[in-house]
């Protein structure tokens, strides 16, 4: 058991516990219940739930939220457009997104399902410094799709 103020106060029964607790006005809170003894802490229960869910609040605050974003490709896709479509696969990378690249056959180019391999191998190969492949590119219906993730600094 630990005191109101941070001192060791030994191993109680539950029932001194609780006289202590009501002795300075405070809560008996159980703050590890799976240790052995279960640890438990005089102290008040409300300022101790306002700080737990201020904590949660400000480590929700920090985190990113990745967001997946989608390129879309053709297997005829000219030089300019694939550029364009380069530098936003760029831009979503270093913005801490993930891309899933994509390239959609319409008709009968399912039948040259290498070109779209070559289109997604060669993105690969330009953005190789800045990401991962997470997912290699794989046929799925009528399209190919492949997934990069952004290279984490650690």
């Amino acid at each position: 058991m630990v005191g109101a103020d941070g001192e060791q106060i030994g191993i109680k029964s539950i029932r001194d516990a609780l006289q202590l607790a009501a002795d300075a006005s405070l809560d008996l809170v159980n703050v590890a219940p799976t240790a052995k003894p279960p640890v438990c802490r005089i102290m008040d229960y409300g300022k101790f739930r306002y700080e737990q869910q201020k904590k949660e609040k400000e480590a929700r605050k920090n985190q990113k939220i990745v967001d997946v974003k989608e390129v879309w490709f053709r297997a005829n896709i000219e030089e300019h457009d694939y550029q364009v479509k380069f530098r936003n696969v760029v831009k979503f990378l270093n913005e801490g997104d993930k891309v899933k690249a994509s390239v959609r056959f319409r008709g009968r180019e399912i039948t040259h399902a290498s070109i779209g391999q070559k289109i997604l191998e060669r993105l690969s190969k330009e953005v190789a410094e800045i990401c991962n492949v997470e997912r290699a590119p794989k046929l799925e219906g009528r399209s190919m799709i492949m997934i990069l993730a952004p290279k984490t600094n650690s």
